[in-house]
């Protein structure tokens, strides 16, 4: 087994661990939601119980590999620590102590707090716990995204979608969540299994056929993270599907990866917007090794080695070959028009 092929499989398994805490929580909204007398507090305690998870994973099989690296994530330990917020730390933690028991708080607490890296040009991993919040809190789609980066370019990356159907022919609000997990190394494919702990059964992602037929779209739910009226006007211009595909978080790459739609467009929906690296970095490895293109709008790779930010592009266009070539002359067309 090869460093990257270790590293692999260790952020496999904690993804899925995550993914049972996620789930634990999503068992538990009420209850949660009871305790902490805010709607929307069970996501902020998936989010706290899966960046815990993760990065004590990491920690656990890696070591000072891991911890020498560094960790880029979305969340930090400083709103737990408040006292005020006993609940939602205690909801958090419990949450985490069904696959992790040996999590008590300070160990809890300390294995979030790795999150705090700066990336840049190294060596690095990067993690958003909860992407898709709404999607999570609806009981639709979310994902876990976990990348590893080597001189600033993501080289491993794992998309845990727990209420993601395996079958793409099925539909995404279909009673088959089993869930579905990804797992690309840069230059060796990707592969797709069940989003459980242990699970060994996974196949090889095929890369995609010529493209036949109209080009479909997938967007945000959330109106708010692309701007919609471009996205139709870049719809119409290359004749794609009326039928736009909607669903949260970076599972988005997963479906486009394996063809349940043919593209995903984040168009910008202001100018100093600035892509964050975790909700895309885990999802890029598992769309190109899957044969896919990945870009910004303006066709330049994305660049991961600034910091937690995407400085250098605007938007993402991840697609099928064919209708990458298709789009972009399109989406530039648009863009110069607003």
């Amino acid at each position: 087994m090869t460093d990257l092929e270790k590293l692999a499989a260790v952020a496999r398994e904690a993804v899925t661990k995550a993914a049972v805490a996620c789930r634990t929580v999503q068992a538990r909204l009420d209850r949660v939601r009871a305790a902490t007398k805010d709607d929307r507090s069970p996501v902020t305690v998936a989010d706290y119980a899966s960046q815990a998870i993760v990065c004590h994973t990491l920690e656990q099989r890696l070591g000072s590999a891991f911890t020498g690296a560094g960790m880029v994530a979305e969340e930090d330990a400083a709103f737990l620590r408040e006292p005020a917020n006993a609940s939602y730390l205690q909801a958090a933690l419990e949450a985490a102590q069904v696959v992790d028991p040996e999590l008590d708080t300070e160990r809890f607490l300390s294995a979030i707090a790795i999150g705090g890296a700066s990336g840049g040009a190294g060596d690095f991993w990067t993690l958003d716990p909860i992407d898709g919040t709404k999607g999570f809190l609806r009981g639709e789609q979310y994902a876990i995204a976990l990348s590893y980066l080597s001189a600033g370019m993501p080289v491993i990356g794992v998309v845990g979608a727990p209420n993601l159907p395996r079958d793409p022919t099925v539909a995404l609000d279909s009673d088959q969540r089993e869930g579905s997990l990804y797992v690309a190394i840069a230059g060796r494919g990707a592969t797709e299994g069940p989003c459980l702990p242990g699970a060994s059964a996974s196949r090889r992602v095929s890369p995609p056929p010529p493209l036949a037929g109209p080009i479909r779209v997938c967007a945000s739910v959330e109106k708010a993270h692309s701007n919609v009226s471009h996205t139709d006007q870049v719809i119409q211009a290359v004749g794609a599907s009326p039928d736009v595909l909607r669903l949260d978080s970076s599972a988005k790459y997963v479906v486009v990866a394996r063809g349940q739609a043919h593209a995903y467009l984040r168009l910008p929906t202001r100018k100093d917007y600035v892509e964050r690296i975790w909700d895309h970095a885990a999802g890029c490895v598992v769309a190109t090794e899957a044969g896919c293109v990945v870009s910004d709008v303006d066709g330049r790779p994305l660049d991961f080695a600034h910091g937690r930010g995407l400085e250098k592009n605007r938007g993402v266009v991840v697609a099928h070959p064919d209708a990458h070539a298709k789009l972009l002359p399109a989406i530039a067309q648009v863009l110069a028009a607003s």
